[in-house]
């Protein structure tokens, strides 16, 4: 008899890590797979949606405008009861760190179905930084039956809290399945409008990519990132692309700060394809995201990381990674050494990436073939 397998997910990172795992599941002719999206995230969940070719089952379409926290989550805990009863998963799989994924495995929890959570392990144990997204991360562990570890060093993190060894599988981060796939479709996509744009504002010369988001970072922290790229600008010959987070908290100080300088230059957010093909193109990334951390190394990209601490502790001890936080010397001083020494350039960006080989998603559905 088919076992009923239901994946949620809400946001754009959440998708591109998830849609991998959806498609090893379809495959499997044991499971009755279907997704649900929260839409914690709308048009740029959607896009991710679109490239992968998923098929959404579940539409909870729960975006609106100056949300916040505490309604989001009853809203998905609401919105996934009625799906549980509709579907009755006995495996709801969700991912990392989001609103959508704490209240999802909560709700099934309540329903009675095993959660499985993907992306398990990864701690800063600060529960301030990052906001919500660490203490998201620890509920959702304390709820989950399966634990899809991407590092060692992750599954030790869940060993010292008391999880079972046995409940806990070292897939490597479905985030290289997905930039695997998602590198040979740009191969095969012509005059794609978004990165025909990004080829003429980048012209021939070196590219520097920047994005941030973080909440920890809004107020001072972003007042002193636009005045590290400042600085930055005035000592690098080539182009700085930021593709500014649609939050107010980022695009009024980015705006204020950036808007008239020559060789910055301030972006929408992009599609999917299109910043993997910004990624690919750039000399090196500053940001504060974590997906970054663990899709840039493969691409042999070095990455400045605009944050105190880091949940991905393996990049900075391989050395594709270094923290550099807000402050501004930092900041300046990480960019410019790499711009000029090349022995450490290539240092990092020839380290060994140690988030995974594109295989994770199979080794969950392997997993779960023999636990569930």
């Amino acid at each position: 008899m088919k076992k009923n397998i239901l994946i949620v997910f809400g946001t754009r990172p959440e998708a591109i890590k998830m849609a991998p795992v959806v498609k090893a599941f379809r495959r499997h002719s044991a499971y009755t797979t279907k997704v649900c999206v929260t839409g914690q995230h709308r048009e740029m969940l959607d896009q991710v949606i679109s490239f992968f070719d998923l098929e959404v089952d579940f539409d909870l379409n729960l975006m609106k405008p100056g949300q916040n926290l505490h309604s989001l989550t009853s809203a998905i805990i609401s919105g996934v009861k009625e799906v549980m009863d509709a579907f009755m998963p006995d495996l709801v799989l969700v991912h990392g760190d989001t609103t959508t994924s704490t209240a999802a495995a909560l709700s099934a929890f309540y329903s009675g179905a095993k959660v499985g959570h993907v992306e398990a392990g990864l701690r800063t144990y600060n529960k301030y930084a990052p906001f919500p997204e660490e203490m998201n991360r620890q509920l959702t562990g304390r709820l989950a039956d399966f634990h899809f570890s991407p590092t060692e060093k992750a599954k030790i993190n869940l060993l010292s809290e008391g999880v079972s060894e046995g409940a806990i599988s070292v897939t490597g981060n479905t985030v290289i399945d997905a930039l695997m796939e998602g590198v040979e479709r740009i191969k095969n996509i012509e005059n794609h409008p978004g990165i025909e744009r990004l080829k003429q504002l980048t012209g021939d010369n070196e590219v520097i990519l920047i994005t941030g988001h973080r909440r920890e970072n809004f107020g001072q922290g972003f007042n002193d990132i636009c005045t590290a790229i400042k600085k930055i600008s005035s000592q690098f010959k080539g182009k700085i692309v930021y593709p500014v987070h649609l939050n107010p908290n980022v695009q009024d100080p980015v705006n204020k700060s950036l808007r008239d300088l020559d060789n910055v230059i301030l972006i929408e957010p992009l599609p999917y394809e299109s910043f993997l093909w910004l990624m690919n193109r750039s000399k090196i990334i500053l940001t504060d995201s974590g997906g970054i951390q663990e899709e840039a190394p493969s691409l042999g990209k070095p990455v400045l990381v605009m944050r105190e601490t880091t949940e991905r502790p393996e990049a900075v001890e391989a050395g594709t990674v270094k923290l550099v936080g807000t402050d501004v010397d930092k900041i300046v001083t990480g960019v410019l050494e790499l711009l000029k020494n090349n022995e450490l350039y290539h240092q990092m960006s020839t380290s060994y990436n140690p988030y995974g080989d594109g295989k994770a998603s199979q080794r969950i559905v392997e997993f779960v073939e023999k636990n569930l």
